[in-house]
């Protein structure tokens, strides 16, 4: 019905009583998570002021509904264990007269949980039609108390005049497959919009996950299966943690959607086709994905799934760059002894050896095999953007706030998403589970949040050119497919939203003077410690906010050109192209490579030069 994914609001949740108000009928859902510490606003469940049977917890419907089933977990805490073990189910048309759920003539006694977080589902024999329903615990775990949370299963009657229902019900007019699909399905629908539109799509796999699933992808571009010069590239992905499904979904319903939209002829999606290079993956841990789609959508927990075949968190596998930057950083080694972007990968993380999950390794390949300027990663639980760095600068700090040179440009990028949300921002709207994240604009760098070494959001800026992401999209993790058309509505603006954002700063080509591309020169931007590379072909795009930069471009055996570019509000980066000359010293060693003699060594020329 709603109570995990707040449909169902607080004060449609009434309880007999309630130990604290962090612990009141409010924080009765399922799933819902509590925080590090035991907390007096935001606790994890419904726990009863007294233990005795005379206890319950009050769900109004607000008109009448076909209950047909309860879920129920107990308390989400690090140092408490309380759960019910039975309970009996009550229903009610004017919450003053109640009829208990009976088998026969006997009431109906429910057997609840054996432990806090493995969701139980009981359903009804016969569905009870009632506005109210109560679930009354009866006995609960003998070292503990009556906690519970909750979800309510049930359809609710027609009635076209109930103003309540229409006021809260969110409709769309898009015409794309709602619901969960399984490995195959989701193949088979990748393959339906290759299908529908071949001239702009190519289906393309990255690697495979440790049980050997393909980890297939979509590109949408006008010239499929190359790099354009002077095109950035971009890309969604999704499923790294298996369970949060949501995003995998919305990733399947966006490649529908922009193959429809392209083909009605909608300006807007044609430009981003065009002008973008799109790349979807939309399940990176399909094994996770699995396990919890084998037992439903309310079954799964809150971590069922989460983790790959061979127990590791994709996306916090990566290589922990920031210690080995921050370290040179502190040593002064840059940019004499090590550069402030690119930071190599060290090696003991290549071996064989190291705990590195198959799935991470094809995306550090894909990474960085492909230009990519700005990705996102759909998370699920939360609805916030979070953005690098990651992880903690100071040692043994849980939550710092932990900028990164283009903090500002981070800023927009998530602002960017969560403004054009239908929630994130809301300040009406209710706290997933501890963080109200809407007063922070929807937006949090994340380690401000909670530290995480060797994220992909991390990686991503430092290993590569890419500004990377995290999108929390949803409270609930693996919503009920009739939810899907909804949260639908709720992310298809941001997602088209973002994916504009890579044509935001400058971009260009480096050229010798011969018109020919460099690749891997060095653009750097007065101010910003952080510098980028040109692509094979010689082009690059440099993610900037509105103003004006000093630009200069290095290239090895190149001289270095400077100029001043602008960058204006409109959505359009701004063309900042570079002509380089090759310096004496390299024109010497070529010359002298030609002709088949030793190189003259520059100390060799000065010593000559009478210059030591």
């Amino acid at each position: 019905m709603g109570l995990e994914t707040l449909k169902i609001d607080d004060f449609q949740l009434h309880a007999s009583t309630m130990r604290r108000y962090g612990l009141g009928a409010h924080r009765g859902r399922l799933n819902i998570q509590a925080g590090l510490y035991d907390d007096d606003l935001y606790d994890g469940a419904w726990c009863a002021g007294r233990n005795d049977p005379l206890q319950w917890l009050e769900v109004d419907a607000r008109r009448l509904t076909k209950f047909t089933g309860v879920i129920t977990q107990g308390r989400s805490s690090l140092w408490s264990s309380d759960w019910v073990t039975s309970y009996k189910v009550l229903v009610s048309n004017d919450s003053h007269t109640w009829v208990t759920l009976k088998n026969g003539s006997q009431d109906l006694i429910f057997i609840g949980n054996k432990e806090k977080e493995i969701p139980v589902l009981n359903m009804f024999p016969v569905a009870a039609v009632a506005r109210y329903i109560r679930v009354n615990p009866r006995s609960w775990f003998n070292r503990g108390s009556i906690c519970m949370r909750v979800e309510i299963l049930g359809c609710p009657m027609p009635d076209s005049q109930n103003y309540y229902h229409r006021r809260n019900e969110i409709t769309t007019t898009d015409n794309l497959d709602f619901k969960h699909h399984s490995y195959k399905e989701m193949r088979h629908l990748m393959k339906v919009v290759n299908e529908m539109c071949p001239n702009i799509t190519r289906i393309y796999n990255i690697g495979k996950s440790h049980s050997g699933q393909k980890l297939y992808a979509i590109e949408i571009s006008d010239n499929p299966g190359e790099h354009e010069p002077g095109e950035p590239e971009f890309r969604y992905t999704a499923g790294s943690h298996g369970n949060e499904v949501l995003g995998r979904e919305l990733l399947l319903l966006l490649m529908q959607f922009m193959c429809q939209e392209y083909l009605s002829g909608s300006p807007r999606i044609r430009h981003l086709v065009h002008e973008t290079r799109i790349h979807l993956l939309p399940s990176v841990n399909p094994d996770g994905y699995d396990k919890a789609l084998e037992v439903g959508s309310e079954l799964s927990g809150w971590s069922l799934g989460r983790w790959s075949q061979d127990g590791v968190d994709i996306h916090h596998n990566f290589p922990d760059l920031n210690s080995i930057l921050w370290e040179a950083e502190t040593k002064k080694w840059i940019p004499r002894k090590m550069l402030n972007h690119h930071v190599p990968i060290p090696e003991w993380y290549q071996s064989k050896n190291s705990t590195v999950a198959a799935e991470t390794r094809a995306l550090v390949s894909w990474m960085e095999k492909i230009p990519f300027v700005l990705g996102g990663n759909l998370q699920g639980g939360e609805l916030v953007v979070t953005f690098p760095y990651d992880r903690t600068r100071s040692q043994g700090v849980s939550r710092e706030q932990t900028p990164t040179p283009d903090d500002h440009v981070f800023r927009w990028l998530a602002f960017s998403y969560a403004s054009t949300h239908r929630l994130m921002t809301d300040a009406r709207r209710r706290v997933c589970h501890t963080e109200d994240f809407a007063k922070e604009d929807g937006t949090i760098n994340g380690a401000s949040w909670h530290t995480a070494a060797g994220s992909m959001n991390d990686f991503s800026y430092l290993h590569t050119n890419c500004f990377e992401l995290s999108m929390y999209v949803g409270c609930d993790k693996f919503p009920h497919e009739s939810e899907l058309a909804e949260e639908w509505e709720n992310n298809r603006e941001s997602l088209l939203v973002f994916m504009e954002q890579v044509h935001r700063g400058i971009k260009g080509i480096v050229w010798d003077m011969q018109g020919r591309g460099i690749a891997n020169a060095t653009i750097q931007v007065e101010g910003i410690g952080h510098d980028i590379r040109t692509a094979a072909d010689g082009d690059y795009w440099r993610l900037l906010n509105p103003g004006e930069y000093s630009i200069t471009v290095r290239a090895e055996g190149y001289s270095a050109s400077s100029k001043v570019c602008e960058v204006g509000y409109d959505i359009g980066a701004t063309r900042c192209d570079f002509t380089v000359s090759r310096t004496n010293l390299s024109r010497i060693k070529e010359i002298m490579e030609r002709y088949n003699k030793q190189p003259i060594r520059q100390p060799l020329r000065l010593e000559i030069d009478g210059k030591r």
